[in-house]
């Protein structure tokens, strides 16, 4: 028997040779179609009643499900709704689907039952075997109940692998209510592709669709890193941690092609500067459970030297406001207090808690020693007023667990972090910054600035502001599994956040 786009055909469809000379015969249905004695069973009237029963019956709010529901709604004749079969028989790709998803699925550390695996096999299993009369099972049955499940797996795995199994930011961004009421806090800024689950479903249509099956598999050097160790472990909570990690390479963000970027991963607590020729490495600070950092890609374009602090109102009324009238904390703190409307500085004496609270005053920090966001700041354009920042309080990046801010990342060596930014800039704009946050000067004309001027104001302010051009990508991001870009193996670290948590149950909550 030879096949055709996977559908069994016999090269002699109406005579057969039976014994020797010139006697011929017509071939029966029977021994035309693969489903032998049980052709005769079928009933388009009993085919079509079952195929709309199953139809009618899919609740499913999954997407891909939806546009298989509606294709297979849609077709008008009986005739034209199969995919799979025939009454020659199943098609062979059936068998090739069955056997892909049997060894992938297990491989991304996915749930054989979401793509209706135990189900197909038991259904292909009858139809090879013949055993329809035997195990008492209804051909009409058992035939749209197999294609309609071969159907939801193609189009589930295939954009499943293709553009990620869960819809990140609308889970992520209904998540958690921001600290102080309106709404739900933003807490995923990215802008993943959309599935296509039309063009899966184009796909499934054509002779071609086995192809695009085997393209679908992610080919990322980070992901098959992932799906290395996964293979190679034998711990259950390390799998699911992989597997969720996994989900997160699906996501088809919008990435440039850079050699420099800078990678914050929130969970492993670790900034990475990395260009073709060196990795800078250090420890973050990140925001509490409560005040969480956005998960956001943008580009770092200024480098702030010596900057005030805008308090942001959130903190003056929760931490501040408290203390109004109380001028030695405000002068303990460096703090000044400005009137919004007539930018006036007024006297910290005369605030009161009430005016505070109000947000018709605005409170800043004093640039320099002592500053709360230090003597440098990392700026890139968001949404979120989250920047990265050196900080007056180092002790902090021993602790084990950094999770302190209310969003921002402290950076724990800023001004390696700057070298990096500036690796353009001359020997002079370098012992600017050096001198302009108290670090001895390396060049002649620093050391010759410091002679001339012993006592200058400090701190000294001989830069204020680089512009980094080109702008330097910064990424924000949350794995708890991943390569580390200085050795390149596949670390481990805690779900500081329980977004692992919330993957997971999005994966493996699939019918």
């Amino acid at each position: 028997m030879s096949r055709r786009h996977g559908i069994p055909v016999i090269l002699c469809l109406v005579l057969s040779l039976v014994g020797c000379g010139d006697h011929r015969r017509e071939l029966t249905e029977a021994e035309l179609s693969e489903f032998g004695a049980a052709v005769y069973q079928l009933d388009t009237a009993r085919l079509t009643h079952q195929l709309a029963q199953l139809v009618a019956a899919d609740t499913s709010h999954i997407m891909a499900d939806h546009v298989v529901r509606r294709r297979y709604d849609e077709v008008a004749r009986f005739e034209d709704a199969p995919l799979w079969f025939t009454r020659l028989g199943v098609s062979a790709d059936a068998d090739s689907l069955l056997a892909c998803l049997r060894r992938e699925v297990p491989r991304c550390g996915l749930d054989t039952a979401a793509f209706f695996l135990p189900q197909i096999a038991a259904d292909l299993a009858v139809v090879r075997q013949q055993a329809f009369d035997s195990l008492g099972i209804d051909i009409n049955e058992l035939l749209p109940r197999l294609d309609y499940n071969l159907s939801r797996a193609y189009v589930r795995y295939t954009t499943g692998q293709r553009f990620g199994f869960m819809r990140p930011a609308k889970i992520f961004n209904h998540l958690q209510f921001k600290a102080h009421g309106d709404g739900y806090a933003r807490l995923f800024d990215e802008d993943p592709e959309a599935p296509d689950y039309e063009a899966s479903l184009r796909q499934l249509m054509t002779s071609e669709r086995m192809d695009y099956l085997y393209g679908s598999q992610p080919t990322s050097p980070l992901f098959q890193a992932l799906q290395q160790r996964l293979a190679a472990s034998g711990d259950l909570a390390e799998c699911r941690t992989l597997a969720v990690n996994m989900e997160r390479l699906r996501w088809q963000m919008k990435r440039a092609d850079e050699r420099r970027y800078i990678l914050v991963n929130i969970p492993s607590q670790q900034l990475w500067a990395v260009s073709p020729d060196t990795i800078v490495n250090m420890r973050i600070c990140c925001g509490t459970t409560l005040t969480r950092t956005p998960l956001l890609h943008s580009a770092i374009n200024v480098i702030q030297v010596n900057p005030d602090w805008i308090i942001p109102q959130s903190i003056v009324k929760n931490e501040i406001a408290r203390h109004g009238g109380d001028s030695a904390y405000f002068a303990r703190h460096r703090y000044y207090v400005v009137n919004r409307s007539s930018g006036d500085t007024l006297r910290a004496a005369t605030v009161t808690s009430a005016q505070l609270e109000s947000g018709r005053l605005r409170v800043g920090q004093h640039g320099g020693a002592g500053n709360s966001l230090g003597r440098i700041v990392f700026r890139f354009p968001n949404d979120f007023a989250v920047y990265l920042h050196d900080t007056n309080n180092p002790s902090a990046f021993r602790r084990e667990r950094r999770t302190l801010s209310h969003g921002c990342i402290r950076v724990e060596h800023p001004f390696d972090l700057a070298l990096f930014l500036m690796a353009d800039a001359d020997e002079w704009t370098v012992d600017r910054l050096r001198l302009s946050i108290d670090r001895k000067p390396e060049t002649d004309r620093g050391r010759d600035y410091l002679r001339e001027h012993p006592d200058a104001r400090r701190p000294l302010r001989l830069l204020s502001s680089y512009s980094v051009s080109p702008a330097v990508p910064v990424y924000i991001v949350y794995y708890t599994a991943y390569p580390n870009p200085v050795t390149g193996a596949v670390e481990l670290w805690p779900d500081l956040y329980d977004y692992d948590k919330v993957i997971a149950r999005e994966l493996y909550a699939l019918p």
